[in-house]
């Protein structure tokens, strides 16, 4: 996923207009207007970097005297003590504009590291870590390009993009013949003839049922490992398989091991811890 520079520009300028609303006080009643400064972003533990260009929009919003130079790149593992980032210019512009990109910076790294740990766990495997919608609102598209820069796979930017038919669209079906899936999954491909279909299996029935209508992915919903090797000798290859739910870093590894292709993990979106890293000003 690749995020365009007017739609970070956008969120920078919320961001900072939330932050320093009428005035950073501090600064202008402290710091000189003439006052220069350099700073590096660093790293205060092991992480996966996500969210730079974020931060030199944040600075560079606020001064276009501000100089930059990553010393890094999204995506890159590093150290704890790898500079990130070096920052120049005005005093005032570094100190309104630190936190604004330390929050970018740190959250959207944090994203990239948890699923760098998720996607270290299952390698030599042939299963792939997805993310989900389980996002912060507004920072969709932010979170998956760090689940990108982290290993991961996106699954479905919104609703718009793909057909997954789950628990509570069967219901309404329920009374369908030859059976809810099969009927969702016909009228499915009758609305959107060119979005893929999936379907959210809870039981090897329900897998049976969504493989022989022709699901293109089926969505196998928190069954344990025995359940998941039999569904996908069920499938046989015939769609694509999505194991679902009690997913952590103690079960993953097992869960990849059944033959899944894919494996879905809202924590690292929903639940990814900000990572440490600091704005240091040189004296």
């Amino acid at each position: 996923m690749k995020l365009s520079a007017a739609e970070i520009r956008a969120s920078v300028q919320l961001a900072l207009a939330e932050d320093i609303g009428s005035g950073d006080a501090t600064t202008l009643a402290t710091v000189p207007a003439n006052a220069t400064a350099k700073a590096v972003m660093r790293a205060r533990e092991p992480l996966v970097v996500a969210g730079l260009a974020f931060a030199e929009t944040a600075f560079r919003k606020l001064s276009p005297k501000i100089k930059t130079q990553k010393l890094s790149r999204d995506g890159q593992h590093i150290a704890a003590g790898k500079i990130l980032l070096k920052i120049s210019g005005p005093s005032r512009a570094l100190l309104s504009a630190e936190r604004v990109a330390l929050n970018f910076v740190q959250r959207l790294s944090g994203v990239a590291t948890a699923t760098a740990q998720f996607a270290d766990a299952v390698k030599s495997t042939s299963a792939k870590i997805l993310d989900t919608r389980k996002t912060t609102p507004g920072w969709r598209r932010f979170e998956k390009y760090a689940v990108a820069c982290g290993g991961g796979k996106n699954h479905r930017l919104g609703l718009f993009d793909l057909i997954l038919i789950k628990d509570n669209h069967l219901v309404a079906l329920q009374n369908e013949r030859p059976n809810a899936i099969a009927a969702a999954i016909r009228r499915a491909r009758k609305k959107f003839r060119k979005l893929k279909v999936e379907v959210e299996a809870d039981t090897l029935e329900q897998v049976a049922q969504a493989t022989d209508a022709g699901a293109d992915i089926i969505l196998l919903d928190n069954m344990t490992t025995g359940q998941l090797r039999q569904a996908v000798k069920i499938v046989r290859g015939r769609a694509q398989t999505e194991a679902s739910g009690g997913v952590n870093l103690k079960t993953v590894r097992a869960i990849a091991a059944t033959g899944v292709d894919f494996i879905s993990v809202g924590a690292i979106t929903h639940s990814a811890r900000a990572v440490d890293i600091g704005l240091d000003f040189e004296k």
